[in-house]
């Protein structure tokens, strides 16, 4: 996979520790100016630090939160060239019934909500400079069987589709992915086996590097999975793509 060389501004949700503080690093590495943010002070100043970034603390959930964000950034930094919209929350912890209400819909406020507040709040600034990215992470939970809770692979299920419809409706304007990361170590994931099928913490990153870099414009809107997929065989392929329908989520009969 070719190392994209960037430029430009990059706001990262979610960006204190795990995914989120890896595509940090990533764009960091590839010469774009980052902020991070999160809800932990000092996960976010430490990976702000690391990269020389600005680091941006409140809830993805309150657009009071989320519109300072973009406000602070594109004053300290400059326009927001890459939103990567990347902050979630796992399941709930307990059966369906038996979880409080709030704790259920924290899930979908954080996961969903948050993709919609920080979406809305760089897309006017976007258009009007008629350039940007969006990069959403996804998950294999809104499609993958065997689930048994309800909260977690039901947001991303929504993510998805918002991810895909924003697509549609900025074609040709502002391009927007939706990628998932693959089963990567990190705390939301602590539960799981050694035996589970992981998946390098390295490629997520990598990902989003090349959907930053515009050589993948023609893929806006598809389903990309960080290990599952080649980058650079589905750029090439990016026309038989659209025209067969491939990497989206489809009822077929």
């Amino acid at each position: 996979m070719p190392s994209d060389t960037l430029s430009g501004v990059a706001l990262v949700t979610g960006g204190g520790r795990g995914i989120g503080a890896s595509i940090a690093r990533e764009l960091a590495d590839a010469g774009m100016q980052v902020a991070v943010t999160g809800r932990t002070t000092e996960q976010v100043d430490a990976v702000a630090n690391e990269i020389r970034g600005l680091a941006l603390v409140g809830d993805v959930a309150r657009r009071e939160d989320v519109d300072s964000w973009v406000t602070r950034t594109e004053k300290e930094l400059g326009p927001i060239d890459l939103l990567a919209a990347n902050a979630g929350v796992g399941n709930q912890d307990g059966a369906t019934w038996e979880v409080p209400v709030d704790a259920w819909w924290d899930v979908f406020e954080v996961n969903v909500l948050g993709v919609h507040l920080a979406c809305r709040a760089v897309i006017p600034g976007m258009l009007e400079r008629e350039r940007g990215r969006i990069v959403i992470t996804g998950s294999g939970a809104a499609y993958l069987p065997g689930s048994r809770q309800t909260a977690y692979p039901a947001s991303k299920a929504a993510v998805w589709r918002y991810g895909e419809t924003l697509a549609r409706e900025l074609s040709d304007r502002i391009p927007v992915f939706v990628f998932s990361p693959g089963l990567v170590r990190t705390a939301m994931t602590g539960s799981f086996g050694e035996d589970a099928p992981w998946t390098p913490p390295e490629l997520a990153p990598k990902l989003v590097r090349v959907l930053a870099s515009g050589r993948a414009d023609a893929l806006a809107g598809r389903y990309i999975h960080a290990e599952h997929d080649d980058i650079e065989d589905l750029i090439s392929r990016a026309d038989e793509i659209a025209a067969n329908d491939l990497n989206a989520i489809r009822l077929r009969r």
